[in-house]
């Protein structure tokens, strides 16, 4: 069946990923910084598209002219979450989110904020308290508080989004907030609400997002799905300043995908008027080992391209859709190899920094929907 599935998509792509690229347009910035002409970012900027990776500050300096020239808005991988910005009780550092907003900004790029309340990356000081006792949960609420007001406040009106809160769903059916999740199992599900009243009140400005991942369909159920957006849709109708729901993205090759499912799920969410975004999109196959990162199926390498290309379209073809970033630019770097044993090939760059066969489709798919795909709706919140 998989087989079969590889096969037909190697049909539809073989011509596709052999075509060359065409000139287009060069987009001149404020900041004097001119990317390429058939960059991702200039191809996505007629219709008002953000095209954007993460990166870590080694990446930065490694890759700094591809990330520039490629992409329009950049995620910090790491350096905004607590673990990195106060991993002594009361004593900041803001160093590495501070290099990539200057970064950004030279690039004239936007940024994405991630994260600022999450189950993982906790600073020990934290999770220590909280584990012994001497951090009562009333305690636990001030300190979330104090971090989501401080952080938000320190890169007031230099993050266009903000993932406010990431994972507090359970990946089980029925879908529901997960009551193991860290902030939830102290604090309550209103916890979810609350952090995004404390964004607000500090950067009114910044478009806030929840994010999650398998909640367009990446993993053949509408549960979770299902769950997120009833949150979603009551969150509304408590007037929390809720602005947009990031679909992370994170396929795999041998699970199938329906680009159908996840644009119908996109445009669900901008039917209660919310923006909507892909966050951290990847496509990972089998690989016969880390270092060389070839796939084990040769017809994964049509399987990946095809997916990247069914989770464009979903975004383009909604209006509110006004972002989509790759979790990271090379498969030199990229998270998959460490967590997914046995897999790899996941974004659009080789280990020898080629763009892949998935570049030049989503180079394609751009170029086509400047001439057709709606312009993207307001960016602000």
């Amino acid at each position: 069946m998989r087989s079969r599935r590889l096969l037909t998509i190697a049909a539809a792509l073989a011509g596709l990923v052999l075509t060359g690229s065409t000139a287009a347009s060069a987009v001149s910035d404020h900041s004097g910084f001119r990317p390429p002409a058939d960059s991702l970012r200039t191809l996505a900027a007629p219709i008002g598209l953000r095209m954007g990776t993460a990166a870590v500050p080694s990446e930065l300096a490694a890759y700094g002219q591809i990330i520039g020239d490629q992409f329009s808005v950049v995620t910090p991988g790491n350096e905004m979450k607590w673990q990195l910005v106060e991993p002594t009780q009361g004593t900041y550092d803001w160093s590495g989110g501070d290099n990539l907003v200057a970064f950004a900004r030279a690039h004239d790029q936007l940024v994405r904020g991630h994260t600022l309340a999450w189950h993982n990356q906790l600073p020990t000081w934290l999770t220590d308290g909280v584990t012994n006792g001497t951090i009562s949960n009333d305690q636990l609420r001030a300190l979330l508080r104090k971090h989501v007001t401080d952080e938000v406040t320190h890169f007031r009106g230099k993050i266009w989004q903000w993932d406010v809160a990431n994972e507090f769903f359970t990946d089980s059916t029925p879908s529901q907030m997960n009551p193991n999740d860290f902030w939830v199992s102290h604090l309550g599900t209103g916890i979810l609400e609350d952090v995004f009243r404390w964004a607000r009140a500090a950067d009114p400005h910044a478009i806030l997002c929840y994010n999650d991942y398998n909640i367009g369909g990446e993993d053949g159920s509408n549960a979770k799905a299902d769950a997120v957006y009833a949150w979603a849709k009551q969150a509304l109708a408590d007037r929390v300043p809720l602005d947009c729901i990031g679909d992370q993205g994170h396929l795999d090759t041998q699970y199938g995908f329906s680009g159908t499912l996840m644009q119908q799920d996109l445009q669900r969410y901008a039917d209660l008027g919310l923006k909507v975004a892909i966050t951290e999109a990847d496509v990972r196959t089998f690989v016969n080992n880390a270092t060389d990162n070839v796939p084990t199926d040769h017809l994964a390498v049509f399987a990946q391209p095809f997916e990247y290309d069914q989770m464009l379209k979903a975004c383009l073809f909604v209006r509110q859709c006004i972002s989509f970033t790759i979790w990271g630019l090379t498969d030199a770097s990229s998270w998959i190899p460490a967590v997914f044993a046995g897999e790899g090939y996941a974004l659009i760059y080789d280990i020898n920094l080629n763009p892949k066969p998935a570049y030049t489709v989503m180079q394609q798919d751009l170029r086509l929907a400047s001439g057709g795909a709606p312009r993207r709706a307001g960016t602000g919140h």
